[in-house]
């Protein structure tokens, strides 16, 4: 093996118009896409490649020698200070809609225009293929010869957060344009078709994480009724395992295994539907959904969970609203310090507060009789309270904290970390600290009542988002000093 095949690539093109820009950045990665996938056919067939066969993503990349002026509320869309930037992209058809309204800022802001071109970032066979059924990357040492000596396979040491983490650094002149490579885009698109069991291109722009898979029927039962309704705006309900319903009636099998993590959609045409995903318990499993759908670029993602209520004068069934969130569950401890603040969001905490107001009828003083706004307070180890419980205790009290989970910190967290609108409002499923302990019939009516409402809140909240700009939205307190253009 003497030479590197690679495909035929166009030259470099500068573009005033997002669009056309965009409708290259899919040539280029479609003739990137089809080389390997050609090159890998041909080698499953007829045996060991001549030569290393490679083929690069496609890149966005802006040059400009001015400050940009632009209204200084605007959180996106410029880069802070005169010179070249670039981002390798991957997907650019999943991502269209989000890659047009970028670039369509960054050209009105800075008055200069994009290049796009291939990149010198080489795209990994497996990522290359994904969505290709009949077609399978065997195990290394499966096939006739070795992947990685012909092929690029999937390198970590180039998948990472360092972007979004702020510890990157500059190369080559060149800073960063997206908080997210391409590689680390591709990652997490094959981790959420693993860990859901439905495409990434059904996700919606507006994401709910329960706890529970008792919300789904709920979640099912609205969706449906949303598309008995012809001016709902919403055109389907996708299910696990890519079960797509646009009839109100028509039946779900329920699949023969859950996935990891049982994600439901209700879409809409514009991607502004809602997503839910039952991450089930522990600030592990939240760290890792949150960890892949970040790159989708979601407008917003609230936790609707359930949770340990801490006052006395709480029920089982009382919502919590938090607005601050004390850090125990060590899962980003060494991507986000516990010393940093995770600020609550106004735009977010108006929307739940109003949305539990419209749900329960309930206004002003009389919402405190069923809802606390507080610290939630977010562990790593389901059975606290089988230790001692005066440190933990202590601790809870100092913080006036006024409930405990094992997931909203952790969304939160990253959310902040992701750049992503962020909230969470709970339910209170038990009160170990007062003998009420989440155990078979416990449950009062009040309770059952309130869990169907619960998720019902979330919907409203987000919907009340969804008609929000994404320039509001879209928070300045989420971003860093010296923050990439893109959202």
């Amino acid at each position: 093996m003497t030479n590197i095949h690679i495909p035929e690539t166009l030259p470099p093109q500068s573009f005033t118009d997002a669009g056309a820009a965009v409708a290259q950045l899919e040539l280029l990665y479609r003739q990137a896409t089809k080389f390997l996938l050609e090159q890998f056919s041909v080698a499953m067939a007829h045996g060991t490649p001549a030569n290393r066969c490679r083929a690069y993503y496609p890149e966005i990349r802006l040059t400009t020698s001015s400050f940009a002026q632009v209204d200084s509320r605007l959180a996106f869309g410029h880069v802070s200070a005169p010179g070249t930037y670039a981002t390798t992209i991957t997907r650019p058809d999943l991502f269209r809609s989000y890659l047009i309204q970028q670039i369509t800022l960054l050209i009105r802001n800075h008055g200069q225009p994009v290049t796009i071109g291939v990149s010198d970032t080489p795209i990994p066979l497996h990522f290359a293929i994904t969505g290709e059924a009949n077609v399978t990357v065997p195990q290394e040492g499966a096939g006739e010869f070795t992947l990685r000596d012909y092929f690029d396979v999937p390198d970590l040491s180039t998948t990472n957060d360092d972007i979004v983490n702020n510890t990157y650094t500059t190369r080559n002149g060149v800073g960063p344009l997206a908080l997210f490579t391409a590689q680390r885009v591709d990652y997490s698109l094959a981790r959420l078709a693993h860990y859901t069991a439905t495409d990434p291109e059904y996700f919606q722009n507006h994401i709910l994480f329960t706890n529970y898979q008792i919300y789904v029927a709920e979640f099912e039962a609205y969706a449906r009724e949303q598309l008995a309704d012809p001016d709902s705006g919403y055109s389907s309900f996708v299910s696990t395992g890519n079960v797509v319903i646009t009839d109100p009636k028509a039946p779900i099998d329920p699949p023969l295994k859950l996935p990891q993590m049982p994600t439901y959609h209700l879409t809409r045409p514009d991607g502004s539907g809602i997503t839910l995903v039952n991450i089930g318990v522990g600030p592990s499993n939240a760290k890792t959904a949150t960890d892949h759908i970040a790159v989708l670029r979601p407008h917003a993602w609230l936790m609707v969970g359930h949770c340990a209520g801490l006052r006395n004068t709480q029920a089982l069934g009382d919502f919590v609203l938090a607005h601050a969130y004390l850090r125990e569950d060590h899962v980003l401890d060494d991507d986000l310090p516990v010393w940093t603040p995770i600020p609550a969001l106004a735009e977010i905490q108006i929307a739940l507060e109003q949305a539990v107001a419209e749900v329960t009828e309930l206004q002003g003083y009389e919402l405190k009789r069923l809802m606390r706004t507080g610290t939630v307070a977010t562990i790593d180890n389901r059975n606290w309270e089988l230790r001692d419980q005066s440190g933990p205790v202590q601790r809870l009290s100092q913080s006036r904290a006024i409930a405990l989970d094992m997931e909203s910190a952790t969304i939160a967290a990253n959310g902040y970390r992701f750049r992503v609108p962020y909230g969470t409002l709970l339910c209170v499923s038990d009160k170990p600290l007062h003998g009420e302990l989440k155990l078979p019939g416990m449950a009062s009516d009040f309770y059952n009542t309130q869990v169907s409402r619960h998720l019902k809140i979330g919907i409203r909240a987000m919907e009340a988002l969804r008609g929000m700009p994404l320039e509001r939205l879209h928070s300045r307190k989420l971003r860093s000093f010296d923050e990439t253009a893109f959202l």
